[in-house]
């Protein structure tokens, strides 16, 4: 009898939404890689991106959690922040973990498969690019800011997010990854800050428009403020294909569960608000719509990660 091939998947995305999805697929039975962004400049990660001129280490560090086997208090040790100490203050150990390894290695990839390792990580989990890049956006207004952490502060409409510099080249392990791989996903995450820019890296948006794998949109379900304030599923997918230049994601998952008032009014006073979900418009422009309810609520609504790894299993 013939022996049935793993699935191949490959996740892109950086910050809590992907970490979320990871921890679903994690417990399949997959191939699983996970490319995360690395344009992140603010907190622990820019001040060890400059003083140790390395690349941000906090997306990852979550992304590694997410997909290891670990006991629970290795996890909330890894994601523990120093609150005191000159020098320490501010600071996640699991950043701190990574910039060392980096200094044992020699080598960032290294260190993060060396940290894999360590935490028996499901999966592998791949920086978008090795070069240092700054993330800017561009407003509608025209005004231009600079800064990854600095982006959703400014209060107006993103036109459009930028790199510099603009010709980096993606991690060959990256784009092996996305011409092998059945399923891309995309999201869920900060539309602007975390998801796009690892499609503004070249050849992994080349790769990703000639792979042969099913392109997955998972929608988030709340708006981000100062990035996505008042956007429906569409406007995110306007975005997304507005940068790539074309059309090319064919499924989309959105949430049609029900959000209680209670929940939407914590969000509210901070300014963020349910992701208008317009399925007809979708479904006419071509797109295939999955709705379902993907939502489960702990102190922060979250999507539930087995529910959509059990659907994108289906999806095969």
């Amino acid at each position: 009898m013939e022996e049935i091939r793993e699935k191949k998947i490959v996740v892109i995305g950086g910050g809590t939404g992907l970490s979320v999805i990871l921890r679903g697929l994690k417990k399949k039975n997959i191939d699983l890689t996970a490319i995360v962004t690395v344009a992140d400049d603010g907190g622990s990660s820019g001040k060890l991106r400059e003083e140790f001129n390395m690349l941000p280490p906090g997306d990852i560090r979550n992304v590694l959690i997410s997909l290891a086997n670990t006991e629970p208090l290795l996890e909330q040790l890894l994601q523990y922040r120093f609150r005191y100490g000159e020098g320490l203050v501010g600071h996640n150990l699991g950043n701190l973990l990574i910039a060392a390894l980096q200094e044992i290695t020699g080598d960032f990839v290294l260190a993060i498969k060396e940290l894999s390792r360590v935490l028996a990580v499901e999966g592998q989990v791949l920086p978008a690019t090795l070069q240092k890049v700054t993330l800017s956006a561009e407003y509608e207004d025209g005004t231009v800011i600079t800064g990854e952490s600095n982006i959703p502060q400014v209060g107006k409409k993103i036109n459009r997010v930028f790199i510099s510099p603009g010709d980096v080249s993606p991690l060959d392990e990256a784009v092996i990854a996305l011409q092998q791989a059945d399923a891309i996903l995309i999201g869920p995450g900060s539309l602007y800050t975390s998801i796009i820019p690892n499609l503004l890296v070249d050849n992994i948006k080349k790769t990703i428009l000639s792979a042969k794998g099913k392109v997955i949109y998972i929608s988030n379900v709340m708006t981000q403020p100062g990035e996505t304030d008042n956007y429906s599923v569409t406007d995110h997918l306007n975005a997304i294909e507005k940068h790539v230049g074309e059309r090319f994601i064919q499924y989309v998952i959105i949430n049609e569960g029900t959000i209680s008032d209670k929940v939407i009014e914590q969000y509210r006073l901070e300014d963020s608000f349910p992701v208008l979900v317009n399925k007809d418009l979708l479904e006419q422009r071509g797109y295939q719509v999955i709705a379902d309810n993907f939502v489960n609520y702990h102190t922060y609504l979250r999507h539930d990660a087995d529910k959509l790894a059990d659907l994108i299993m289906k999806l095969f």
